[in-house]
């Protein structure tokens, strides 16, 4: 028996063993391709799910300040004198500080404080000799948080030595 010439029972043990590796190639294949297409799909889904997320993210808080808007339109059209004007005024902005304070924002209102550059910003010097050095005896614009990051530093005036 020559090399080439086989053993039937062999060349057909051969030639089903070649088949069922065949088979399970093709079966890895398909299995690969559809992970592919599965990643994929989860890639648009997280893509679509992140535009939508920055789409809508102030959602919450815009209808928290739709009562606030309500009030200002309101006070447009409302008649009288100066001093009710001005409760409404202060009224609405008692809403519109709730709503902020509920959404993380916080004042940052140093008036008497020690001037601390992190969070505030310096507008000029006075001399005091009712206020130790380096206190802040004025502020031009008050500052804010939105939780710990400081969003905009209150511009102040700070005493110096008198």
């Amino acid at each position: 028996m020559e090399p080439n010439d086989k053993n039937p029972d062999v060349a057909d043990a051969e030639a089903a063993r070649i088949a069922e590796l065949e088979a399970a190639l093709l079966q890895l294949q398909d299995e690969r391709l559809r992970e592919r297409a599965e990643i994929e799909n989860q890639r648009r889904r997280l893509a679509r799910d992140l535009e939508q997320a920055r789409k809508f993210a102030n959602e919450r808080i815009l209808g928290d300040l739709l009562p606030v808007l309500d009030s200002l339109e309101q006070g447009l059209g409302a008649q009288g004198d100066g001093e009710q004007l001005r409760a409404g005024v202060e009224l609405t902005l008692k809403q519109l500080l709730k709503v902020a304070g509920d959404n993380g924002l916080s004042v940052v209102d140093p008036t008497g404080q020690p001037f601390d550059p992190e969070s505030h910003q310096a507008m000029s010097m006075v001399p005091s000799t009712e206020h130790p050095a380096n206190t802040v005896v004025q502020v031009y614009q008050k500052g804010y948080r939105l939780n710990d990051r400081l969003l905009r530093p209150a511009m102040v005036v700070v005493a110096s030595d008198g």
